[in-house]
Protein backbone atom coordinates (compact mmCIF):
# COMPACT_ATOMS: atom_id res chain seq x y z
CA UNK A 1 0.00 0.00 0.00
CA UNK A 2 1.38 3.20 -0.83
CA UNK A 3 2.05 6.30 1.60
CA UNK A 4 0.46 9.73 0.78
CA UNK A 5 -2.74 10.92 -0.56
CA UNK A 6 -4.66 9.67 -3.70
CA UNK A 7 -3.17 13.21 -5.72
CA UNK A 8 -0.30 13.03 -3.92
CA UNK A 9 0.51 9.33 -5.97
CA UNK A 10 -0.53 10.79 -8.92
CA UNK A 11 1.58 13.49 -9.17
CA UNK A 12 4.68 11.35 -8.10
CA UNK A 13 3.87 9.01 -10.52
CA UNK A 14 3.16 11.59 -13.48
CA UNK A 15 6.64 13.13 -12.46
CA UNK A 16 7.92 9.86 -13.56
CA UNK A 17 6.25 9.25 -16.98
CA UNK A 18 6.82 12.94 -18.07
CA UNK A 19 8.57 13.09 -21.21
CA UNK A 20 11.20 15.75 -21.61
CA UNK A 21 11.36 15.62 -25.11
CA UNK A 22 11.61 18.80 -26.73
CA UNK A 23 8.14 19.42 -28.57
CA UNK A 24 5.39 21.88 -30.14
CA UNK A 25 1.76 21.52 -30.82
CA UNK A 26 -0.84 23.30 -32.70
CA UNK A 27 -4.27 23.12 -32.23
CA UNK A 28 -7.51 23.67 -34.67
CA UNK A 29 -5.09 24.15 -37.92
CA UNK A 30 -7.63 24.70 -40.21
CA UNK A 31 -5.92 22.05 -42.65
CA UNK A 32 -6.98 18.15 -42.66
CA UNK A 33 -5.67 15.57 -41.07
CA UNK A 34 -5.15 13.79 -44.94
CA UNK A 35 -3.30 17.19 -46.36
CA UNK A 36 -1.25 17.41 -43.22
CA UNK A 37 0.14 13.96 -43.31
CA UNK A 38 1.45 14.50 -46.81
CA UNK A 39 3.72 16.89 -45.42
CA UNK A 40 4.35 15.18 -42.18
CA UNK A 41 5.42 11.95 -43.90
CA UNK A 42 8.01 13.87 -46.11
CA UNK A 43 9.53 15.12 -43.06
CA UNK A 44 9.40 12.10 -40.61
CA UNK A 45 13.09 10.89 -38.96
CA UNK A 46 14.88 14.14 -41.04
CA UNK A 47 17.40 16.49 -39.29
CA UNK A 48 15.30 19.89 -38.69
CA UNK A 49 17.68 21.56 -41.32
CA UNK A 50 16.63 19.25 -44.32
CA UNK A 51 13.20 19.32 -42.97
CA UNK A 52 13.33 23.18 -42.85
CA UNK A 53 14.42 23.18 -46.26
CA UNK A 54 12.11 20.61 -47.65
CA UNK A 55 9.14 22.71 -46.01
CA UNK A 56 10.34 26.11 -47.16
CA UNK A 57 9.68 24.27 -51.15
CA UNK A 58 6.71 22.11 -50.69
CA UNK A 59 3.83 23.81 -52.51
CA UNK A 60 1.62 22.87 -50.17
CA UNK A 61 -0.27 25.01 -47.45
CA UNK A 62 0.47 22.77 -44.63
CA UNK A 63 3.98 23.13 -45.27
CA UNK A 64 4.07 26.88 -44.16
CA UNK A 65 1.68 25.93 -40.94
CA UNK A 66 4.05 23.02 -40.08
CA UNK A 67 7.24 24.97 -40.94
CA UNK A 68 5.88 27.83 -38.18
CA UNK A 69 5.46 24.89 -35.93
CA UNK A 70 8.77 23.21 -36.56
CA UNK A 71 10.56 26.56 -36.12
CA UNK A 72 8.56 26.47 -32.69
CA UNK A 73 9.60 23.29 -31.80
CA UNK A 74 13.28 24.21 -32.34
CA UNK A 75 12.95 27.12 -29.89
CA UNK A 76 11.60 25.32 -27.59
CA UNK A 77 14.40 22.71 -27.62
CA UNK A 78 17.21 25.54 -27.60
CA UNK A 79 15.65 27.61 -24.84
CA UNK A 80 14.09 24.89 -22.56
CA UNK A 81 16.04 22.10 -22.99
CA UNK A 82 19.50 23.83 -23.82
CA UNK A 83 19.68 21.44 -26.81
CA UNK A 84 21.99 22.13 -29.92
CA UNK A 85 20.03 22.61 -33.17
CA UNK A 86 22.53 20.85 -35.38
CA UNK A 87 21.86 17.65 -33.28
CA UNK A 88 17.98 17.39 -33.57
CA UNK A 89 15.86 15.29 -35.89
CA UNK A 90 12.50 14.93 -36.04
CA UNK A 91 11.40 12.03 -33.63
CA UNK A 92 7.64 12.04 -33.96
CA UNK A 93 5.37 14.43 -35.91
CA UNK A 94 1.95 13.11 -36.24
CA UNK A 95 -1.91 15.20 -36.91
CA UNK A 96 -4.98 14.37 -35.00
CA UNK A 97 -8.63 14.73 -36.27
CA UNK A 98 -9.84 18.27 -34.71
CA UNK A 99 -13.60 19.32 -35.00
CA UNK A 100 -15.08 19.88 -38.27
CA UNK A 101 -17.14 23.10 -38.91
CA UNK A 102 -20.39 22.15 -41.08
CA UNK A 103 -21.46 25.30 -43.95
CA UNK A 104 -24.05 24.85 -46.46
CA UNK A 105 -23.54 24.98 -50.48
CA UNK A 106 -26.68 26.01 -52.02
CA UNK A 107 -27.67 24.25 -55.36
CA UNK A 108 -29.84 23.68 -58.12
CA UNK A 109 -33.84 23.64 -57.28
CA UNK A 110 -33.34 24.72 -53.83
CA UNK A 111 -31.06 21.78 -52.87
CA UNK A 112 -28.44 22.22 -50.46
CA UNK A 113 -24.80 20.26 -50.24
CA UNK A 114 -22.88 20.41 -46.93
CA UNK A 115 -19.41 21.78 -46.73
CA UNK A 116 -17.13 20.07 -44.24
CA UNK A 117 -14.36 22.16 -43.35
CA UNK A 118 -12.48 19.81 -41.28
CA UNK A 119 -9.26 21.07 -38.60
CA UNK A 120 -6.74 18.86 -37.09
CA UNK A 121 -4.06 19.14 -33.64
CA UNK A 122 -0.63 18.19 -34.91
CA UNK A 123 2.37 17.67 -33.46
CA UNK A 124 6.22 17.41 -33.24
CA UNK A 125 8.12 15.86 -30.96
CA UNK A 126 12.50 16.32 -31.59
CA UNK A 127 15.38 14.75 -30.23
CA UNK A 128 19.18 14.81 -29.80
CA UNK A 129 21.43 12.67 -31.96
Amino acid sequence: MAKGHRSQIKRERNEQQRDTRPSAKISYARVSVQKACFVLDAIRGKDVQTALGILAYNPRYASSVIEKLLKSAIANAENNNGMSAENLYIEECYANKGPTMKRIRPRAQGRAYRIEKRMSHITIVLNER
